[in-house]
């Protein structure tokens, strides 16, 4: 009898771990508005990975999810473009970070509006949804701060359809280069 209750024991003890231990690392979140189209659309639901950002800071292209500025009820998705010291600039339908165009396939439309050269204050990340001319982001005059942020979005999971990695883009990715961009004849 008392080992059967030491299993069950163990059991419930391994049990309860893996769930604490999930709960502090993934989180799931639904996508509300159009923001990330065409990357996510509303009603997706997506996990988060809470733990990346205890081992490493938040870089370019990392899709986030974080408590919004207002202090609105729903937190925001959206991409990191810019880190804490670096400059950005939106002008001729681009957007430029320190100075480079950034190289941007998962937009849909080009942004129709322009923005200031703008430094980036210290943990604090400019960021942009993907559906750039429908999305309330930095380009209003504010940014989303180290503290607020949740998590980096890592996978897709509803509908099954739609399941995929999360489409995250490296600096080096968004870079306009001429090896990156069409050569024309």
């Amino acid at each position: 009898m008392r080992a059967f209750l030491r299993e069950v024991l163990i059991v419930i003890i391994v049990a309860i771990s893996v769930f604490i231990v999930s709960r502090t690392a993934i989180q799931s979140f639904v996508v509300v508005g159009s923001s990330m189209e065409p990357s996510f659309e509303e009603g997706q639901r997506l996990l988060i990975n809470k733990a990346v950002y205890h081992f490493r800071e938040p870089a370019r292209g990392d899709i986030i999810v974080f408590h919004p500025p207002n202090n609105q009820r729903t937190d925001y998705i959206k991409r990191i473009i810019a880190l804490p010291g670096d400059t950005v600039e939106i002008k001729g339908e681009a957007v430029y970070v320190n100075g480079s165009k950034l190289y941007e396939p998962y937009i849909e439309d080009p942004p129709s509006y322009t923005l200031p050269q703008t430094k980036i204050p210290d943990n604090n990340y400019f960021v942009l949804g993907d559906n750039r001319n429908n999305s309330n982001d930095s380009h209003n005059n504010w940014t989303a701060k180290r503290k607020d942020i949740i998590g980096k979005t890592w996978l897709s999971i509803w509908p099954p359809s739609e399941w995929v990695l999360a489409p995250n883009y490296p600096l080096q990715e968004q870079l306009a280069s001429a090896k990156l961009l069409p050569q024309l004849p």
